[in-house]
This record gives structure tokens, sequence and C-alpha cells, in this order.
């Protein structure tokens, strides 16, 4: 697909998530205790420990050496969820706690540098990746699991679900579920459609799976490329306890992304804020 007839499908669809969005009417999901965060130091600080999600991580030589199929452990069944009538737009929870989530990658040119600011800051945040950027950039999926960031499912080629049969949904969720799970040692416990666009069949086969769907609250239009400038003021401006922050680290030249989390990050964390992950689930 062409990058303007991409974006303009992109804005029709973000434009009626965020109505739905500002009609109040989803749910939230409960933040993980505990997860604050240190404002930054004058000196990189040390990777975040690993979090709720991430199982013990191999080191990148290790990992390169590992198969990749066929000789782990088999595979546990999902748990199956009820089945939601709209995604999570909210996080719920005491204090001005938010939780920052980045899309459609993992990207070589934009991913580490997201990573090594949100290192530099003690963040964690979620990440929605589509299968196909997974394949070819594995050793990325790893370092999320060692800093303890959260994985969720994106699809694997990024389609618009709402023209697709629950078949071709189907291999869509399930393929990028094995593949996180093969590379990042766990399942996703989240998904989010691409586009914003939701349909019965996405929630119906996202809870057989295992996964919960998140949207968000706050949309910072990187994907239009509006300038760093835009970015920064759709964040600052958006902030409020229980948000969810929409970027994306791939999909398109992220470097306005990338100049933008190191501004916006520390305003947060300046004013009070408590960048977090939702609550993995037993």
């Amino acid at each position: 697909m062409q990058k303007d007839q991409l974006f303009t499908r992109r804005r029709m669809l973000l434009a009626g998530v965020a109505a739905l969005g500002s009609a109040g009417t989803a749910g939230a999901v409960l933040a993980s205790d505990g997860e604050e965060t240190v404002r930054a130091a004058a000196a990189p600080a040390p990777a975040p420990a690993p979090g709720p999600q991430a199982r013990p991580a191999l080191g990148p030589s290790a990992f390169r050496l590992q198969p990749l199929t066929g000789y782990g452990p088999p595979r546990t069944p999902p748990r199956k969820l009820k089945v939601r009538d709209e995604p999570i737009l909210r996080i719920s929870g005491s204090g001005r706690r938010m939780v920052l989530t980045f899309d459609d990658g993992p990207h070589p040119d934009y991913t580490p540098h997201i990573l090594d600011t949100l290192a530099r800051h003690r963040v964690r945040a979620m990440f929605f990746v589509c299968g196909e950027c997974v394949v070819e950039h594995r050793e990325l999926l790893a370092r999320m699991a060692e800093e303890g960031h959260v994985v969720g499912n994106h699809t694997w080629t990024h389609p618009l679900l709402t023209s697709l049969g629950r078949k071709e949904i189907r291999s869509e969720m399930e393929r990028t579920s094995d593949i996180i799970e093969d590379t990042y040692g766990d399942r996703p416990q989240w998904f989010r459609a691409p586009y914003g666009a939701w349909n019965r069949a996405a929630f119906q086969l996202g809870a057989e799976l295992g996964m919960e769907p998140m949207a968000w609250t706050v949309d910072t239009t990187d994907w239009m490329e509006p300038g760093t400038d835009t970015i920064v003021d759709q964040v600052e401006s958006g902030a409020a306890p229980g948000v969810v922050v929409l970027s994306h680290d791939a999909g398109g030249d992220r470097s306005q992304t990338v100049r933008a989390i190191r501004e916006w990050l520390p305003y947060l964390l300046d004013s009070g804020y408590h960048l977090t992950v939702p609550r993995r689930r037993v």
C-alpha cells in the first residue's frame, strides 16, 4: 500500500477511535503495582530490571545460538478471556500513572534509540510489534525482554482487519503470537488492531488467544510526521492520570519520534508522572 493511501486510511480510522475515546465508553486496565520511575541522572542509568512479563533473558551471543523453533518446551495454551465489546483506552490505579506504547516495529533505525532513552530514564513501556518485522530483528525483542518491556501483538503484516475474513485474522494474530513467544520468551497478553480498526472477530479471536485489546487515549500523531515540536506538544498537553500514549517506532520515518521522546519523557517525569505497564495476568 502506498504511503499516501496509508496516511488517508490512518487519519480516518484514528479519528473514529479518538471519538470512541472522548465518549468515555471503554474500560480501563489496572497498572502494575510499584512500577515507579526514577528521574534522569546526569549519566545514563543501568537498564531497568526485567519486568513481570519478561522471562530470564539470554545474552546477545547466547540468544543467537538458540534454536528458534521446534526444540523448546511445548507451548502452553493461552487462557481464554471474556470477549470485550470495545478496546481498553485507559489504565486504572492510584497516582499519576501513564502507559507509553509504540507500534509497528521493531525497526533497526529507530527502536534502539527509543530503548536507549527509556533505559536512561529507567522507564518501561509496551511495544506492539508486527510479526514480519520480528523475523528480521529478533535481537530487538530479546533486548525488550532483558530490559523489562511488555510486548504486544500488532498482527503479522499490519492489515486492515475489518477487510479480512475470520480465518485470515486468526492467521495474522496467531503467527505473531507464536513468533513473539519464540523470540521474547512469553506469549503476548495484549493485542492492538492496526489503524485502530476493530471488529467482533478481532475481539473474539484475541480473547481466544489470551489477549486483551488495548487502544490508546493520546495519539502523538507521529505517524503523520508533523514535526518534533508538534509531537512533544501532543504528549505534554494530553498528559493525565490513566492515559495511554500512542507512538510508533516503525512504519515510516520515525526520526521525529526519536527526538521528541527525548524531550517529553523528562517533562513527564519532572511533572510527577509514573510511567508504568499493565499488570501481568497469571
